[in-house]
């Protein structure tokens, strides 16, 4: 368990969903649906981000997610930590779209520096050691959030605590029943702390 080969998905619609992700960012292989019909409702517990080097990247992806279905969350904005935005999919997933910088630097892009799993943790302690005892190396770590160095991964991943993720995703952080979302990598199936589920990647 040292990368994140890809995340499925499970969504009500798998060919809606397929269409819309083709769609809104291009991601390939990395983000996978399948059809669920488990009960879920509220906050997931979890969001993903796509990593961009600029301003005009951000927008890009929020404009081409919109136009494939997207519900605005938080619209773009510049804050003390770069640019960002916040889009809810019609799946329920949400997405955070961010770039560190704050000016243009080229033509607007749809390619991601990076795509980022970050999970609400209850107790972002009990957590990490959790994927710590599994072999995935701590990169950062202070406070409630923990980012894991996860080299060459197609996604990387980090924790984050529960309710500062909901603030941080602007939606309330009540929610229950299924995650909706199944984290691909590893060699064994498990479950972590906070009822994740990961399946062993495909050999």
């Amino acid at each position: 368990m040292t990368s994140i080969d890809h995340i499925t998905l499970e969504v009500a619609d798998a060919s809606a969903a397929e269409r819309f992700y083709a769609e809104a960012f291009g991601l390939g292989d990395r983000v996978r649906v399948r059809a669920s019909d488990a009960p879920t409702s509220g906050f997931r517990g979890y969001t993903v981000s796509i990593t961009v080097s600029q301003p005009a990247d951000v927008r890009a992806y929020v404009d081409s997610a919109v136009a494939a279905g997207a519900t605005v969350i938080k619209p773009v904005a510049t804050s003390l930590w770069g640019v960002g935005a916040t889009v809810q999919a019609p799946d329920g997933a949400i997405w955070k779209i961010a770039t560190s910088a704050k000016k243009d630097t080229g033509p607007a892009r749809r390619e991601p520096e990076s795509v980022v799993l970050l999970l609400g943790a209850d107790d972002v302690k009990a957590s990490k050691q959790f994927y710590v005892g599994r072999g995935l190396p701590v990169g950062k770590s202070f406070g409630s959030y923990v980012q894991f160095d996860l080299k060459g991964s197609p996604v990387q991943l980090g924790l984050y605590k529960r309710r500062a993720l909901a603030k941080d995703a602007g939606v309330p952080e009540d929610g229950d029943g299924s995650h909706r979302i199944v984290i691909g990598g590893g060699a064994d199936s498990v479950v972590d702390p906070d009822g994740f589920a990961w399946e062993a990647a495909a050999r």
